[in-house]
């Protein structure tokens, strides 16, 4: 029986399925602290060391569970400090609800201390739903709708609590009169999370869910001749090319005997990296600038394409328009034929569509086309080792994923940060069945590896995890990160996470965006990072931190990282000047490039010669004499 309105928000939320709440605390919220006092064990408040690491947190534990994720700050400054990893929740499709605190309400209006315009603040990221509580009476509604729209929506919602309303008495139910809102929860058919795999409510943990697998989120199946005419289309085409998204994470098997169907290769886009394994010989992999050149290959030779679950914005990386026909299944509507135009729109869950589908599709007997990509497959991973085994100064970076791709552990979970670790992590690392991989795709923001990684290791605590960032996103917010793993990992049962840094003290993907699309040298005020011991930094916390400067070290690292019996800070000495290859260069960029250099860049001749290395591996397919 709730006491209080902030007692009755938490039940709710616990009735909605709700274990784990991350945030930080203020006396904006100080009733709702109270309230998870009372809770005990029901529910877990999860303190970050900043207000947008734990909107991060948020975001991951949606993405890794499918699960709301639900984030808490005080009122004016921390609830400004969430709205970077709730953008990365919107840009990502990813159910997200912020409960925040604020002024009490006789001082609102007043100009008072730490008052700021919430409603406003967070119309645009919470846009579906944004409200703030008033009376005791709303609070019950506020949730239901607050959840429910988060989950259905795949968005971030927002529920703005004023001070002095946390400590009213709850209203457990509304009066049946005129003005009042009545909410349930109840089970949703056809949207949310089934229930065999931990839908809100039915107490499945999460430890119990298919490893690797992606809740699907349901939805509609598309009306049986619409279906005819998308196999119409994908039977016609000789050289189908499939692009794969977060949308269809859950879809493997489907994606997979679709391929096989029709001959075709799969591309992934970034949040599809775990869609389908890499050990198949016609996943292309990564597509994009941080893309593969089987994928470009694949898009510039494919007569039709069918677009799974994705939204990928780089629409120079697609066919050239009428080259192919398309098809294109989304579970939104809105994101149909945005990239592409698309002659066949579907509306569905990818699983369930390709499902329906899979029966009207024909067996391609030819399989030139799909051989040919995996000619250009077999020959891509072949580069990519060359690539990796350059000599650099110190260690080449390539090299650093290269041999962590070799040693990744069953079930892991991966998580990525933005940067030229994010290039790194899209070509170099084969995903294998059962894994987990993300990181910030719409928003690209720097700084979520680490929560991410913290968010992934609370909600599976018997999977190793390994997050993946560079020196720039260190130093912004992951070393905060650290701190709250330093604390909680004799909590896990497995306790390995580990978290490499890529030292090259420089702001690498910047600096090559500037020489490369700008046509400027590097401007070393921006660019250039403080020194900082990152591995010493990591012992001092009580972790294990091990530093590695040269080539012949990088594969045992890694092992004793992923042997460790706590959390590891694993800190790689790597080469700024290795460039981050686009899989087609385009003349302008090799103008700007020429152009930066004849700046007198700092670095211009040792980015030669690397780049001249990235270039003649491509050239040689990998089979040039190693140097």
């Amino acid at each position: 029986m709730a006491t209080t309105t902030s007692d009755q928000m938490l039940q709710r939320l616990h009735q909605w399925g709700v274990r784990r709440v991350f945030g930080y605390p203020g006396d904006g919220i100080n009733g709702l602290m109270g309230a998870f006092d009372r809770m005990g064990d029901r529910m877990e408040f999860v303190q970050a060391r900043h207000e947008e690491l734990a909107a991060f947190m948020a975001c991951a534990h949606a993405k890794f569970t499918g699960e709301v994720g639900v984030c808490m700050a005080t009122s004016g400054p921390g609830a400004i400090h969430l709205l970077n990893g709730l953008y990365d929740a919107k840009l990502d499709h990813q159910p997200v609800l912020a409960i925040v605190g604020q002024a009490a309400r006789s001082a609102m209006g007043g100009d008072y201390q730490q008052e700021v315009d919430l409603a406003s603040l967070f119309k645009d990221v919470a846009h579906e739903y944004v409200q703030t509580a008033m009376v005791p009476a709303q609070i019950r509604h506020l949730v239901d709708r607050a959840m429910r729209i988060a989950r259905d929506q795949r968005t971030v919602t927002c529920l703005i609590v004023p001070h002095d309303l946390q400590d009213e008495d709850a209203v457990e139910r509304p009066p049946r009169e005129h003005g009042t809102v009545h909410s349930g929860i109840g089970m949703t058919a056809g949207r949310g999370v089934p229930a065999e795999i931990g839908a809100p409510g039915t107490g499945v943990p999460v430890a119990t869910r298919q490893a690797g697998a992606r809740p699907p989120w349901g939805g509609p199946v598309p009306a049986e001749a619409d279906l005819r005419r998308a196999a119409d289309v994908l039977n016609a085409g000789s050289r189908v090319a499939i692009l794969a998204g977060a949308g269809a994470l859950h879809a493997t098997d489907e994606l997979i005997e679709v391929a096989q169907r029709l001959g075709a290769g799969i591309a992934k886009a970034l949040l599809g990296k775990a869609a389908v394994p890499d050990d198949l010989p016609f996943v292309t992999g990564p597509i994009g600038l941080l893309g593969s050149q089987p994928s470009w290959e694949m898009m510039n030779g494919c007569d039709t394409l069918l677009m799974v679950g994705s939204s990928f914005p780089y629409s120079e990386y697609l066919p050239p328009e009428g080259q192919a026909r398309g098809v294109q299944i989304d579970i939104d509507g809105r994101k149909l034929a945005l990239r592409y135009p698309m002659e066949i729109n579907l509306v569905g869950d990818s699983r369930g569509t390709l499902q329906a589908l899979l029966p009207l599709l024909q067996h391609k007997a030819n399989r030139e086309w799909q051989q040919k990509i995996a000619d250009h497959v077999g020959r891509w991973w072949r580069v990519l080792e060359a690539r990796a085994m350059n000599d650099a100064e110190p260690i080449n970076p390539q090299r650093v994923f290269w041999e962590l791709s070799k040693q990744l552990p069953d079930g892991c979970i991966l998580t990525c940060d933005s940067g030229t670790a994010a290039a790194w992590y899209a070509r170099d690392l084969k995903m294998r069945r059962g894994m987990m991989a993300s990181l910030s795709g719409g928003l690209a923001t720097m700084g979520p590896a680490v929560p991410y990684a913290i968010a992934a290791k609370l909600a599976y605590p018997d999977r190793p995890v390994i997050a993946l960032l560079g020196d720039g996103a260190m130093q912004m917010i992951g070393m905060n990160g650290l701190i709250t793993i330093a604390d909680r990992y004799t909590q896990w049962r497995d306790p390995r996470l580990v978290v490499m840094v890529l030292n090259n003290g420089d702001l690498n993907l910047v600096t090559w965006e500037q020489r490369v699309s700008a046509g400027n040298r590097r401007y070393e005020a921006s660019q250039a990072l403080p020194r900082f011991a990152y591995a010493e930094y990591g012992r001092l916390l009580g972790l294990n931190g091990i530093r590695v400067d040269h080539p012949d070290a990088i594969a045992g690292a890694w092992e004793q990282a992923l042997r460790s019996d706590r959390p590891t800070l694993l800190e790689m000495v790597t080469d700024p000047n290795v460039p981050p290859l686009p899989p087609h260069v385009t003349a302008k960029q090799m103008r700007s490039y020429a152009k930066a250099l004849m700046q007198r860049d700092p670095q211009a001749m040792d980015t030669l010669i690397a780049t001249a290395k990235e270039w003649w591996d491509g050239i040689m397919g990998g089979r040039a004499e190693r140097r």
